[in-house]
């Protein structure tokens, strides 16, 4: 009996705690309808504070500080709301319009098929959605081997047959798709220029020599990590040591 007092008391809670996070969601959403962005956002910074991640809430976030001309949060949280969800069309081409305000231009380098390949087909679904459809597949072969296993009728047990290897085809290439994308999220450490302007060194050590310089809303990968140093990559190759108060990683 304590048990399912408990049950339904923690499921009252989860409930008022939900309602509480959509008002609090609502809110955000009046501010910004006035355009009065800086209490819109502090309304949505303060649903993330309570740990909670969506891409529509950081979406908001983003628009928020674009509007408020600040680029590297802007595209900082356009990033994340792209991080959980790559189909969020919206984010995406709002982040290409992040990326006009920044004073950087660096160029891509050059990629193989299998790269493009990756990033257009691959990454377009974060990878709990591959694995989530890997599943779907799983049963639907199990299933279709069933219908196949008790049919009577030469042309059905055909029919399931070639179905159910299809969705073995489905289920492998799925299972290979959630793990090369979680693999490639788990490499590519992604990190925001935050400070208007940073010296990238050849060494972690502020004695060491200028490579290169770097603007805010920049977006570079992080390498390696020392004391209070981060190793990182632009999109052209480069590589250099910032310090780590300097960006932020997603």
């Amino acid at each position: 009996m304590k048990k399912i007092v408990s049950i339904i008391v923690l499921l009252f809670s989860l409930v008022a705690y939900s309602q509480e996070v959509n008002k609090l969601f609502a809110e955000g959403n009046t501010f910004y309808k006035e355009e009065n962005y800086t209490r819109a956002v502090g309304v949505y910074l303060a649903i993330e504070e309570q740990g909670i991640e969506s891409d529509d809430l950081y979406f908001n976030i983003a628009n928020c500080y674009y509007k408020m001309n600040k680029v590297a949060p802007a595209i900082y949280y356009y990033e994340k709301a792209l991080k959980v969800n790559p189909a969020n069309a919206d984010a995406a081409a709002n982040l290409e319009f992040a990326k006009r305000m920044t004073i950087d231009v660096i160029e891509d380098l050059p990629k193989t098929f299998l790269q493009r390949f990756s990033t257009s087909i691959i990454q377009k679904l974060h990878f709990d959605t591959w694995a989530i459809i890997a599943v779907s597949a799983s049963f639907l072969a199990a299933l279709l081997f069933l219908l196949y296993y008790f049919s009577e009728s030469t042309k059905t047990k055909l029919f399931y047959f070639n179905t159910s290897i299809l969705a073995v085809f489905i289920l492998a290439i799925t299972v290979f798709f959630a793990f090369h994308n979680y693999k490639t999220v788990q490499k590519n450490r992604i990190a925001i220029i935050f400070s208007p302007k940073v010296e990238i060194m050849n060494a972690p050590s502020a004695s060491s020599d200028e490579v290169f310089e770097l603007h805010e809303g920049t977006k570079v990968i992080v390498l390696d990590a020392l004391d209070n140093w981060k190793k990182i990559k632009i999109a052209d190759g480069k590589t250099g040591w910032i310090i780590a108060d300097d960006l932020k990683e997603i």
